[in-house]
């Protein structure tokens, strides 16, 4: 008998030697198989702690549809590309016969494995999940994977796992905007960063370093910030304006943080873009409704999420094998505004 935990009904079947039906009868507590041998198979799962996804298996294996509902994670709802994302979500969802179940982390750990927790005792279908700020442990993910609950994850990513997703093109969409901001004239450029925990800062931070290198630039480390928000904009970029010399462009991760440098540039007697441009990443309604309005990399939540809600019902329904690594990837658009040359 294997003593490794079983990950799904056929490694019990295997491990006790019986079949996946039978497995699956017993866990459903079928009167179709003897007292003795639903006994024995349900002592195997509680030792082991394995708990079936129910609501999956009847979807893909009963002609009775139980309630289908995807649970969805975001790190916060003030964000206007995860609310998008959920936008995608819910229109896909519901348009093939799925409800959603929605909450937050707060860019918590902790509220993430309680959230987890809390979406595998309501049975949900599946879950669609950006990660928090400061999830470094994926052992929450790899449980609900282990319990046959199908995972797919936006933006970002969990990389300790192999699972499905559905990004932006990070990497592009930053070379892009750092390639902008040097061919219309600028040449010493800030970059204003999320932790390097997560893929998509990594991924736009290399963007942004290999458009320098491109185009005979040398990276600054001085003006490369972890800053990710409009307070710590506000915050770091006072100093840097100050220095001589400064920077004439700066890149940010996200529209907030552009916009606080923005404000701050502004409020210190410069003049955007003549004096200095700002790039965000986002283009939510925030990048227009600033002066001058926002250069900005577009990510196309809606589409990211209508692309996650697909992967993950094609998972439930059978039409994609659990095994498989989904990965999906939404192309960005620098959309050009008043805050560059």
């Amino acid at each position: 008998m294997s003593k490794i935990m079983p990950k799904t009904m056929k490694d019990i079947a295997r491990d006790l030697g019986v079949s996946v039906s039978t497995v699956s009868r017993a866990l459903m507590d079928s009167p179709r198989i003897s007292a003795v041998q639903k006994e024995r198979i349900q002592q195997y799962a509680r030792e082991y702690n394995f708990c079936p996804n129910m609501i999956g298996e009847a979807l893909r294996h009963s002609k009775v549809k139980p309630m289908k509902v995807i649970g969805v994670i975001l790190p916060e709802m003030v964000h206007y590309f995860f609310m998008s994302v959920l936008s995608g979500i819910e229109e896909e969802a519901r348009s093939r016969g799925y409800s959603v179940m929605v909450a937050q982390s707060n860019e918590r750990y902790e509220k993430e494995v309680a959230i987890c927790n809390d979406f595998y005792k309501n049975k949900v279908c599946g879950i669609i999940v950006s990660q928090a700020k400061d999830t470094k442990q994926y052992g929450h993910f790899q449980k609900l994977m282990s319990n046959g609950i199908p995972l797919v994850f936006y933006d970002r990513i969990c990389t300790g796992i192999n699972c499905s997703r559905v990004v932006v093109d990070d990497y592009m969409g930053a070379y892009t905007a750092v390639s902008h901001l040097i061919e219309s004239g600028c040449s010493r450029i800030a970059f204003y960063g999320s932790p390097m925990n997560m893929e998509i800062s990594k991924n736009r931070y290399n963007g942004y370093h290999d458009a320098l290198v491109k185009h005979g630039l040398r990276e600054n480390p001085d003006w490369v910030k972890l800053c990710d928000n409009r307070a710590e904009a506000e915050a770091f970029t006072p100093p840097i304006l100050r220095e001589n010399p400064r920077p004439d462009a700066f890149f940010a991760i996200n529209d907030d943080t552009a916009i606080g440098i923005l404000y701050t540039a502004k409020h210190m007697g410069f003049k955007v873009p003549d004096d200095i441009s700002i790039c965000g990443f986002t283009n939510g309604d925030r990048s227009k409704a600033c002066d001058p309005l926002l250069t900005t990399v577009d990510q196309r939540g809606t589409l990211v999420g209508k692309k996650a809600a697909d992967i993950l019902i094609g998972l439930v329904e059978g039409s994609l094998p659990m095994d498989k690594t989904v990965r999906g990837m939404v192309r960005t658009s620098l959309v050009i505004r008043g805050t560059t040359r």
